[in-house]
């Protein structure tokens, strides 16, 4: 069975880390376009940042950049989602997606066509208390 699975999210404080994962099962991440997307209560999902595995590039949305880091193992076919100094408003359900990479770069049209993505995990909750 294909899919992705995550792990990692929960309740902090703020200025607090988080770490989550999304790890591909039945496929692996050879050549594929990873992003994390968040969804708060009565917003829109919004694409926060992507990597391509094949050579680890990556692209961040300004609200987290320089917050948040994302990484792939691909030894162990896992992207993570490093969240440092967290905010309030980073409280959201958080969703990994997963697709073919085709494009030259990874930018903010990469992150946007990932909506579209094949595969996509199950979300986590991540709260962050003021």
């Amino acid at each position: 069975q294909v899919h992705l699975v995550q792990s990692g999210g929960g309740l902090v404080k703020s200025g607090e880390s988080l770490r989550l994962s999304c790890s591909a099962s039945g496929f692996t991440f050879d050549n594929y376009t990873v992003g994390w997307f968040r969804q708060a209560p009565g917003k829109d999902r919004e694409g926060i940042s992507c990597i391509r595995t094949r050579d680890g590039s990556t692209y961040y949305e300004d609200s987290v950049e320089g917050r948040f880091t994302i990484f792939s193992d691909n030894a162990k076919n896992t992207v993570f989602l490093q969240m440092d100094n967290l905010r309030a408003e980073d409280t959201a359900v958080y969703y990994c997606a997963a697709d073919k990479a085709t494009a030259r770069q990874v930018d903010v049209v990469t992150m946007i066509l990932l909506v579209t993505a094949d595969y996509w995990g199950q979300g986590t909750q991540v709260t962050v208390a003021s």
